[in-house]
């Protein structure tokens, strides 16, 4: 009786753009050769496609805080700063979505201090982490059926305790639905 009076909402971002493709700026010279004739567009679509473009994004109302601040899982396997992205695309009346995750390594660990870009450290032990890191990803796998992780803490430096301890847990876990990939971006820097 009282859902008028809720207004929903989200924390996050949302976009929506047409856009249209024009083909025409080529030479038919670039369109076709000898051997492969023009062909005649059946539908004016084909010669100046629309696509309805939508960005969405939306942050998770568990564990959100200011970097540095909030970092890792908590006892119910909720990761620090949850975002989930989502870009549809609509084009000759098809729906595309691709939905990407992003969120705080799923550990329990923290960075003390208000200096630039603290020490990270662990805060519980393996076994501690076990269930937490399990729960997140149950969630995980339960929304989005398979996972592609890709691991973007420095894998040399200070954040090196952090990355490791994420892939004894993906070991531990060792689920076939999960696919683990480290990219050390300040190696291609």
């Amino acid at each position: 009786e009282v859902d008028f009076w809720i207004i929903p909402i989200i924390q996050g971002f949302v976009q929506i753009e047409e856009l249209v493709v024009n083909y025409s700026e080529s030479s038919d010279e670039d369109k076709s050769s000898p051997e492969t004739p023009p062909q005649e567009s059946s539908c004016v679509d084909d010669i100046h496609p629309t696509f309805l473009v939508a960005l969405i994004s939306r942050r998770s109302r568990h564990r959100a805080g200011m970097r540095y601040k909030r970092r890792g899982v908590d006892k119910n396997g909720n990761v620090a700063n949850y975002v989930e992205t989502e870009q549809l695309i609509h084009v000759h009346n098809h729906t595309l979505s691709y939905i990407q995750t992003r969120g705080s390594v799923p550990v329990f660990w923290s960075q003390v201090g208000y200096r630039y870009n603290p020490r990270p450290r662990l805060d519980k032990s393996e076994n501690e982490t076990v269930s937490c890191f399990r729960a997140h990803f149950e969630e995980q796998l339960k929304n989005y059926k398979k996972q592609v992780i890709i691991n973007l803490v420095d894998q040399t430096g200070r954040e090196k305790i952090i990355g490791d301890a994420y892939l004894k847990q993906v070991l531990l876990y060792n689920n076939a639905n999960l696919t683990y990939v480290s990219f050390d971006f300040h190696e291609h820097w």
